[in-house]
């Protein structure tokens, strides 16, 4: 699987599939309200978080992909998706609404995907549904989301293999938010800087967290 960033809390996917097929994934594509230019590409399928303009710009991107867009569970080609009912906030929706945590499975690989969560922990059920989780992309950026200092409490709730943190200030952002720095003070685990995350299930075999610091396409 192939793993790129684009800003904000989008990613990029590219999953193989049985017998070699490439499936391309886009999670949370944004508009350029945001400051920095939308995603463009071939997509089979979308996931969007919540309704907010910086997560859900599906016409930035080309094809006819499956939209997934709220709480279910989703079998698109071979992909298996999971999406499970939070808050963006911390008073139960009330100032910002509700979120999909989304949970994808593809390659033997079990990637959490938080969206802009902003509850400052997750409840039983909600941990009962994620489950172990190889790779987790999680808020750090604050204000809107969950900051650095809550997102290490849930990192601790879920314990991941590996933390991609996303939705926080990189140059261009015209959002109000946190940089990465914050949240790497906070978790005391050394980073790693990649521009695109080539794994396998393979690769997992070590017992600590690693934090890979995604450079934007």
């Amino acid at each position: 699987m192939k793993i790129a960033w684009y800003g904000q809390s989008c990613f990029r996917l590219i999953i193989k599939v049985n017998g070699g097929e490439k499936i391309t994934l886009f999670i949370d594509p944004f508009d350029k309200e945001t400051g920095l230019t939308p995603p463009r590409g071939n997509a089979d399928i979308i996931i969007c978080s919540h309704g907010h303009h910086d997560h859900n710009n599906t016409k930035s991107l080309s094809g006819t992909p499956f939209v997934i867009d709220g709480p279910g569970e989703y079998d698109v080609k071979k992909v298996y998706v999971k999406g499970i009912y939070s808050f963006h906030d911390d008073k139960k929706g009330e100032e910002r609404g509700i979120n999909t945590i989304s949970v994808i499975e593809a390659e033997d690989l079990k990637i959490c995907h938080l969206g802009d969560l902003g509850q400052k922990e997750l409840s039983d059920i909600q941990l009962e549904k994620i489950g172990e989780v190889d790779i987790l992309m999680v808020p750090v950026g604050g204000n809107f989301t969950i900051d650095g200092s809550e997102a290490v409490k849930i990192i601790n709730q879920i314990e991941p293999k590996v933390i991609i943190p996303m939705h926080y200030k990189i140059p261009g952002v015209s959002l109000k938010l946190d940089g990465l720095e914050k949240f790497l003070k906070e978790i005391g685990v050394e980073k790693e800087t990649m521009e695109e995350l080539t794994i396998q299930q393979k690769d997992l075999t070590e017992e600590k967290m690693k934090v890979v610091a995604m450079k934007p396409l």
